[in-house]
């Protein structure tokens, strides 16, 4: 995995002085993949959730028989929101995390209006429930990065592997990381950043 910067500073909750250029990223993925985790580790301000409890309403929509889903106890409804300035403070990033249902479709929609790109969580011991998400980026047009949660019973696939069973594109950034870990998920983030920008520069050229 490359090695991202530290962010060992102490986290401001107020932006620094001087010019930025300020970015919407999406954090999307199937249910229990870790996205409301990767906001709560990057974000240098109080994060934003609205989490509720799963009830037996959701027998039947949400599969919770699915590996890593037995402790799964809530689900968000709305948005994660958390907010990370990248070092040298030039960028600064809006972070959604995007509920991975598809019901939940038109708020989606909704928040994805104005994303410079996604990051895209994949748990590898269940691929197949992360298509459904980069099919809706896709349909989008945004450009994305695919970050593979790592657990501690996932299957080890090298990286060729990996990318053929997710059908990538060649210039699709693919990284392994541990959402809990602040540099892991960092180094995907900036991965994500820099083929968002580049992505955007292409278009207007």
């Amino acid at each position: 995995m490359d090695s991202a910067p530290s962010l060992s500073s102490p986290r401001p909750v107020y932006l620094p002085e001087g010019e930025h250029r300020r970015v919407k990223i999406l954090v999307a993925g199937p249910l229990g993949v870790g996205k409301t985790t990767t906001i709560k580790t990057l974000s240098q301000i109080p994060t934003l959730h609205t989490d509720e409890v799963m009830t037996d309403a959701a027998i039947g929509t949400d599969d919770l028989s699915l590996v890593g889903m037995g402790d799964k106890v809530t689900t968000t409804v709305a948005i994660d929101f958390g907010r990370l300035t990248l070092p040298g403070d030039r960028v600064v990033l809006y972070l959604y995390g995007t509920p991975g249902q598809r019901r939940f479709l038109p708020l989606w929609e909704g928040i994805a209006f104005g994303a410079l790109g996604a990051l895209v969580l994949v748990d590898t011991r269940r691929m197949r429930e992360s298509f459904e998400v980069m099919d809706l980026i896709e349909e989008r047009g945004l450009p994305y990065a695919v970050a593979v949660n790592i657990f501690p019973d996932s299957p080890d696939y090298d990286m060729p592997l990996l990318r053929s069973k997710l059908d990538l594109a060649p210039d699709t950034p693919l990284v392994t990381c541990d959402v809990r870990q602040t540099n892991s998920s960092l180094n995907a983030l900036i991965q994500l950043t820099a083929h968002s920008i580049s992505s955007a520069g292409a278009k207007t050229s």
